[in-house]
């Protein structure tokens, strides 16, 4: 039993490196994209139109947010959990700064127009 536990365990930290590396091949296939067409090339090859969708969401609630529009105005607006919501404005206060960045690459920091 302690050798099946222990070649479990094996199989395990192979599996971690492995994930690991692919997820460094990921973020470097994300940095050679050169355009909006490339990238929706590659999004529509790699994720399912409701993935997509999730993350168009996922965008819009963090411009919203970062906009100064309270977290129940963005859930009446995207029509999406007060959760997911949350966890967006956590990303803007806790992230690593990458939504920011590229928030503010995009212009997309402006002020919402009043009404």
């Amino acid at each position: 039993m302690y050798r099946y536990i222990g070649a479990s365990f094996a199989i395990l930290e192979c599996m971690a490196r492995w994930t690991e590396k692919a997820e460094r091949e990921l973020f470097r296939l994300f940095s050679v994209i050169r355009s909006a067409r490339e990238a929706q090339m590659l999004l529509t090859d790699l994720l399912t139109p409701a993935e997509i969708r999730s993350l168009t969401k996922r965008w819009l609630e963090l411009q919203e947010l970062a906009r100064g529009v309270s977290q129940r105005e963005v859930v009446k607006k995207l029509h999406v959990s007060i959760s997911k919501v949350t966890r967006g404005s956590r990303v803007l206060r806790h992230g690593t700064g990458g939504a920011w960045l590229f928030l503010k690459r995009l212009g997309k920091l402006k002020k919402p127009k009043k009404s």
